[in-house]
């Protein structure tokens, strides 16, 4: 059931007739439905990715659990395999199944990183709906990319940006009303706002690296399905023994691949490589880090946040921008362009300046990070108004 669901959703993706199909006829549906179910004014649906319980809606629930709202809030959360999770205060639904939507339909309170209508347009007036997006946009983003043209969030109450380069972007691929733009950053990175050098330490003893030990992390973003959304398989070109000899004496290299990607190819971990793909808190990762290698992801952004080295290995550069395209040059605009191989990718590891390194980031930190630091609770604030 759960391999039909992923079919199915790649084919909503790359369908433009069948996605039309599917919002007009199941988005009626659901707006029908509602009239006969009654919105719970104390019910809140989160969702993350669904895949995990995790990113922004994860920090904003902590921060309610925290602050006591759970004597006044239900909180259900909405995960693809919910019997993996346990968590403490809150109830679970799997996501995409009827008990889900019907859940939608009676919750007041809409929070997510995704779009928790699934595609659909079915919420009512009254219901409170914050979408704190998942990446600050590097790649072209919803509507802009190929074969979608279903993203309509005009009823989303809050969507949150991270600078002032995404307020136009976002109002025309999302198809955003601008008063539904918070200038907040997102929840998810509060925590890396407030990092320091103790933090770090601590977080290097917890992941158990050597004492010693430079820590490399590697974090590409996710590959589109070559086969009809069965899987979403990653083959980097890499020779990671190749990576160890250059550099194990002085390294290790944590990798952690998108939550989206379900098979990795090309990679023997041992106590060099290690996998921290199942890591349940990527933000653990980037601050125990010294330097970032990623490729189009939004982490590139994420990590600028702590104002440290990072690089975009772009090994398949000219093949993802013809195929899905970006919002800048990113050879000029990310901290040293695009770097195509690992020979090159290797030679700056060995030789890079710290200091300048690090004025790199802050300038791509200032000019697209504008917002954040205190996100969790301006988030909460707009929803629940305390």
């Amino acid at each position: 059931m759960r391999k039909f669901k992923r079919w199915l959703e790649h084919l909503l993706k790359h369908n433009i007739v069948v996605q039309t199909l599917y919002r007009v006829i199941m988005g009626a549906f659901f707006k029908l439905l509602g009239l006969f179910v009654r919105t719970d004014e104390k019910l809140v649906l989160m969702n993350g990715h669904g895949f995990r319980y995790n990113d922004s809606p994860r920090a904003i629930y902590e921060r309610m659990v925290e602050r006591g709202m759970l004597e006044n809030y239900r909180v259900i959360w909405a995960l693809r395999e919910p019997e993996k999770y346990d968590i403490e205060g809150a109830e679970k639904v799997e996501l995409d199944t009827p008990r889900y939507f019907i859940t939608a339909l009676k919750a007041k309170y809409w929070i997510s990183c995704v779009n928790i209508e699934r595609g659909l347009h079915f919420k009512k007036k009254k219901t409170v709906y914050l979408n704190t997006w998942h990446g600050a946009s590097l790649n072209l983003v919803g509507n802009a990319v190929s074969k979608r043209k279903d993203f309509h969030f005009e009823h989303v109450n809050y969507f949150c940006i991270n600078g002032e380069y995404e307020r136009d972007l976002v109002i025309r691929d999302f198809n955003l009303l601008p008063e539904s733009l918070l200038a907040s950053g997102y929840p998810r990175n509060d925590e890396l706002y407030a990092a320091d050098e103790q933090k770090k330490a601590e977080l290097r003893e917890k992941l158990g690296i050597p004492e010693g030990k430079r820590v490399l992390l590697y974090a590409p973003t996710w590959r589109d399905s070559t086969d009809g959304g069965a899987s979403h398989q990653l083959a980097p070109p890499i020779d990671f023994a190749k990576w160890k000899e250059t550099l194990g004496d002085e390294w290790v290299l944590l990798l952690r691949t998108h939550p989206y990607t379900t098979k990795l190819l090309n990679v023997t971990f041992d106590d060099f490589t290690i996998n921290c793909t199942e890591y349940p808190r990527i933000n653990d990762l980037l601050i125990a880090a010294d330097m970032l290698i990623s490729d189009y992801s939004s982490t590139l952004l994420d990590y600028a946040i702590l104002e440290k080295p990072l690089c975009c290995f772009g090994y398949d550069y000219e093949e993802y921008n013809a195929v899905r395209g970006f919002y800048f040059d990113m050879e000029t605009v990310v901290p040293n362009g695009v770097i195509r191989t690992e020979d090159k990718l290797l030679e700056h590891i060995l030789s890079y300046d710290h200091a300048a390194e690090c004025a790199k980031t802050k300038k791509f930190k200032d000019d697209h990070m504008e917002y954040g630091g205190n996100a969790t609770d301006t988030c909460i604030k707009a929803v629940f108004g305390v």
